[in-house]
């Protein structure tokens, strides 16, 4: 069974014990996030679809703990100059527990 939850602008992909990188979060390490923005469910050959979201799911998990991502370079162009920049982002590594209401039908 897995969920894709959203959350930061993104929709992520979260099964139960599983971690999962996502945008920093607020909160320290180790306490207990609630996703109630859930645009899908599935459990097996059984899919549930939000419009947007669906109603009364949600997922509890904790921040394992933060964390920054991959360097990335980013070039950017200038008239008669060349500009490069080094970026790192703010990452929170989630793992889940357990699904609420996941009633499918």
């Amino acid at each position: 069974m897995f969920a894709i939850v959203e959350t930061g602008g993104k929709q992520y992909q979260v099964e139960e014990g599983r971690y999962v990188d996502i945008e920093l979060l607020e909160g320290e390490a180790e306490s207990k996030v609630v996703f109630d923005k859930i645009v899908m469910l599935v459990n097996g050959k059984k899919s549930k679809v939000g419009q947007p979201y669906v109603s009364g799911a949600s997922v509890e998990g904790k921040i394992v703990k933060h964390d920054k991502a991959k360097k990335i370079i980013v070039f950017k162009q200038r008239p008669k100059k060349r500009l490069q920049e080094k970026t790192r982002s703010q990452t929170t590594i989630y793992k889940s527990y357990d699904f609420k209401n996941q009633n499918i039908s």
